[in-house]
């Protein structure tokens, strides 16, 4: 076990005493599919004025929940579109010192992101740690979230389409990853997509990485219903566009580097010889990593528009 994979491990044991009781789909593994989940997904989305945090009153199989997003960055038509997803458990509007916030360490405030339109989301649960760990317990609360957030991408790309903006580029990091990929599964409709810290299958986190220490005896013992309900490799791969741009951690003990790698069997995998938290917390690795996929996406952008436009 090398120093990565040491310290993964040793977090999610520190978690697991913290928690004590509440566990990932401790109490119910009742759900219905992530589609029809999505399909029940109906958002009242805001009017964009500019910058500001605009919170968007959603309703689902379980109610009303409570995701938001935040434009950080506002700039014209024409130029990047950038919507991004924290991770688990973050606080991706909280900028004080302390806070879990990957948005903020990674683009906030950065120049690289100027000339571009910077969106931060916020998932269903995120704004009270007591409330998540509750919700958490339920397997169809969990899928619900990641259906609004999945639906909420769908809204602020059809907005940016709209706009005049381009490229549209969805990106996230470990939960906001899994969020990217569901989107590109789902939808397909944005120009690039950059997950960091995530594949399409993501039961095997619970039932084979170190989260099993955090992952409820109920779902461990229904191994094929969390299959059921949160892989998603064949539907991924079945999308043709060369458009996903993932980065993985090789020595990763949650996101599992073998495992997941299965869904980009025919994309580039940017590797880091990290392990999660440490990927994690290598902010400059990241941010390089969305801007040289941006930059990337531009440049095929233009191209394809030349092609278009050359006399013949």
């Amino acid at each position: 076990m090398n120093f990565h994979e040491f310290l993964d491990i040793s977090s999610i044991t520190v978690v697991s005493s913290l928690l004590g009781g509440p566990k990932f789909f401790s109490r119910s593994v009742d759900t219905s599919t992530f589609n029809q989940h999505l399909e029940s997904v109906f958002i009242k989305f805001p009017t964009i004025k500019g910058k500001g945090i605009y919170e968007v009153p959603t309703e689902t199989f379980a109610g009303r929940v409570d995701p938001a997003f935040q434009v950080a960055h506002w700039e014209s038509a024409g130029l990047p579109f950038i919507i991004f997803h924290h991770g688990n458990n973050e606080r991706p509007f909280d900028y004080s010192l302390t806070s879990k916030n990957t948005f903020k360490n990674v683009f906030y405030n950065q120049k690289d992101f100027d000339d571009t339109c910077l969106v931060s989301l916020r998932a269903p649960f995120h704004n009270s740690l007591k409330e998540y760990q509750q919700r958490m317990e339920h397997l169809t609360h969990f899928v619900g979230m990641l259906a609004v957030s999945v639906r909420l991408v769908e809204k602020l790309v059809e907005f940016a389409r709209e706009q005049g903006y381009l490229p549209v580029v969805v990106t996230g990091i470990s939960l906001g990853g899994w969020v990217t990929n569901l989107h590109r599964a789902y939808y397909n409709s944005a120009d690039a997509y950059i997950p960091m810290l995530a594949g399409a299958s993501l039961a095997e986190v619970f039932l084979s990485s170190a989260y099993r220490k955090i992952t409820g005896d109920l779902a461990l013992e229904n191994p094929q219903v969390l299959r059921e309900a949160l892989n998603f490799e064949r539907k991924f791969i079945k999308v043709p566009d060369k458009n996903v741009f993932p980065l993985l951690a090789v020595h990763d003990q949650i996101i599992e580097y073998n495992i997941q790698r299965r869904a980009y069997e025919n994309h580039i995998i940017e590797e880091l010889q990290k392990g999660h938290l440490t990927a994690s917390l290598d902010f400059q690795a990241l941010r390089q990593h969305v801007i040289s996929n941006i930059h990337r996406t531009e440049m095929e952008d233009r191209l394809r528009g030349m092609k278009f436009t050359s006399p013949r």
